[in-house]
């Protein structure tokens, strides 16, 4: 399908979105041209941020191996999922555990629309057309999907930086009071640095507000849970494998990731 020419109904093609926008930078077909020139401009202020796109993904890939094989976690919800890609969380979390169930929230309506075709062929795989400010709904309906009674894996990936503090922190303290011990909580988010600050200005033009922090702000979002090593630290950083070549680490140090378990 031409998208440009045959938007998804409800989708105005002429407003970038941030999900298709990254979708973009890992080489997706899913955006339009409002989407490209958007991730364009960004990349002629950041030249660096496809790659960092493509560092999240990796870890997104690391993490949830390490999430679904060495913790035993089976359930995970997904905030802000964005569009599906290669190796989703749920196809990584189901080779260490074909019983993994994965609960998928967006409100992109073209995420929503590639997420559904998604489960005509994958069992223990479910949508939710969520609005992230609005938490205690979302948990409400993973609750129904595939029960919160258990640890669960949340994972908050490049998305809480787009949302103020107060917002986020609520979000998150929300999110985190609901699940059970044993639970995790996955955090990636870009840093606090002049290049960074451009690429911001891009993103807030658009109507959409970027927040940059450092990484001590980062940490906080983990507060009162127990740090996995290595810690809060940039995306290369955290337990690289193979798959992250070492000449492109440092393109990474920019954006932090970490992850928390609930005592």
């Amino acid at each position: 399908m031409d998208h440009d020419e045959n938007p998804p109904k409800g989708v105005n093609p002429n407003v970038p979105s941030i999900a298709r926008v990254y979708d973009y930078w890992l080489g997706g077909k899913d955006n339009f041209a409002a989407d490209r020139e958007m991730g364009d401009r960004v990349k002629a202020a950041v030249p660096e941020m496809p790659l960092m796109a493509h560092h999240n993904r990796l870890f997104l890939r690391r993490v949830v191996r390490f999430l679904a094989g060495e913790a035993g976690i089976g359930r995970f919800l997904d905030l802000g999922a964005g569009l599906p890609t290669m190796e989703n969380v749920h196809e990584v979390a189901q080779k260490a555990r074909p019983e993994a169930e994965v609960v998928y929230v967006d409100n992109d309506p073209v995420a929503l629309t590639h997420a559904r075709a998604l489960l005509a062929t994958t069992g223990n795989t479910h949508v939710v057309d969520g609005d992230l400010y609005e938490p205690e709904r979302i948990l409400a309906e993973a609750d129904a999907l595939m029960g919160l009674d258990q640890p669960i894996a949340v994972m908050m990936l490049a998305m809480l930086h787009f949302m103020p503090d107060k917002d986020a922190h609520r979000i998150v303290r929300t999110v985190m009071d609901a699940l059970p011990p044993e639970s995790y909580l996955v955090i990636s988010h870009i840093g606090d640095t002049p290049q960074l600050r451009k690429a911001a200005s891009f993103y807030s033009a658009s109507g959409t507000g970027a927040v940059l922090r450092s990484p001590e702000r980062i940490a906080e979002f983990l507060d009162g849970l127990e740090l996995v090593p290595p810690g809060v630290v940039p995306l290369p950083e955290w337990r690289p494998d193979e798959s992250v070549p070492a000449l492109d680490r440092m393109t990474g140090m920019a954006a932090i990731c970490g992850v928390g378990r609930k005592r």
